[in-house]
């Protein structure tokens, strides 16, 4: 039999890497033959989701044999009003990923370029190379913070979109609004900044953290995607959405699936959006676990970089991450290597629950 030869149109698709997903916990328990798992790997909402939201996605399975709102228009407008924006300005996508790998279908051509500080979310460097364009990754400064100067310097007129992950994923740092403004001052018009607040509602007490809302609604130039993947509690059911100018809007529109969004999601998301004790409660959970987190990290004596979000990365003083990883999987508890990243001797760990942080605080104690 005569084999086709697969050539992809864009030879960038070569040198991608597919992303690395936190191991699910069947898995794990399969491999290692554990009863016991603690996941904190993915960056998920140890509490599970709000009562509200389960309540909705169960009434919702009686309505699944017909296809979702293909306009998203209940939970668009809703986020519209929560926003105080209109609802032709939001986008709605398969978790705030589609968001993201739809900018860089639609915007950048061959020849041209994204920008991103380095390490980031990966999302950035794997639609970029997917769909032809060159990713300039600007590596973030001695702090693991986003180094706006030296982005701002590496724009040329290739550029067409600087993404800025705010709080940064994998570190967990950010950049104040002082900073994000004197930044997007010195920006060409012919750049787009999508502004990446995927852990803004872990964030959004700091009294120096930039609200992305805020600055479009001063008339700004700019993509905020948030995801309800996160704090909501709702990773599993893929659901994120962005603003942007409306005639933006109308083009991603153009190019995104039809149902891209689906039913269940819908529904789950609007209710969630109601639960305001539910929030509260993640992120006060958030705050307490964290600290106590790193108290007892650096008294074990490693480095604990300071996080916005609800995560951790630390700096294991020299071991390797993939090795510690290894370990810890051995005990049951799985937590994400970060030498896809450019930094094997780190390892990130969400924040769980209290006894689930005592597990890999006990298990982390054992291996090193």
């Amino acid at each position: 039999m005569k084999q086709f030869k697969y050539k992809p149109a864009h030879k960038t698709v070569e040198d991608l890497i597919p992303y690395q997903t936190g191991k699910p916990i069947d898995e794990v328990a399969r491999e290692m033959g554990l009863g016991k798992i603690v996941k904190l790997a993915s960056n998920e909402n140890p509490l599970g989701l709000s009562p509200l939201a389960r309540e909705a996605a169960q009434s919702a399975l009686e309505r699944v044999n017909r296809y979702p709102d293909g306009g998203t228009y209940e939970l668009r407008n809703k986020l519209a009003e929560k926003h105080q924006v209109s609802p032709e300005m939001i986008v709605l996508g398969n978790g705030s990923n589609e968001i993201l790998e739809l900018l860089v279908q639609l915007l950048p051509g061959e020849d041209e370029e994204t920008l991103y500080g380095w390490p980031a979310f990966i999302v950035y460097r794997l639609a970029t190379l997917a769909h032809g364009a060159k990713g300039v990754e600007i590596p973030l400064d001695h702090r693991l913070r986003h180094d706006l100067k030296s982005m701002a310097a590496a724009v040329t007129s290739k550029t067409r979109i600087v993404f800025v992950a705010n709080p940064n994923n994998p570190t967990g740092t950010y950049v104040t609004r002082t900073e994000l403004e004197q930044f997007m001052a010195q920006l060409p018009e012919h750049v787009l900044v999508v502004l990446d607040e995927a852990y803004y509602e872990y964030a959004e007490h700091l009294d120096d953290y930039p609200d992305g809302m805020d600055l479009f609604r001063e008339g700004r130039s700019i993509v905020v995607t948030r995801t309800f993947s996160k704090v909501y509690g709702l990773a599993g059911l893929r659901i994120g959405y962005a603003v942007m100018p409306e005639p933006l809007a109308q083009l991603l529109n153009r190019i995104r699936q039809p149902f891209n969004v689906n039913f269940i999601a819908q529904v789950a998301a609007a209710a969630a959006m109601e639960d305001e004790e539910f929030l509260s409660r993640s992120v006060s959970l958030n705050r307490i676990e964290m600290d106590r987190l790193t108290d007892a990290l650096e008294r074990m004596g490693l480095n604990v970089i300071p996080s916005a979000a609800n995560f951790l990365l630390i700096d294991l003083k020299g071991r390797s991450g993939d090795e510690v990883c290894r370990g810890l999987l051995e005990r049951g508890i799985i937590v994400r290597p970060m030498a896809p990243y450019g930094l094997p001797k780190t390892v990130r760990v969400t924040v769980g629950l209290e006894e689930e942080n005592d597990l890999f605080l006990s298990a982390l104690a054992e291996i090193i």
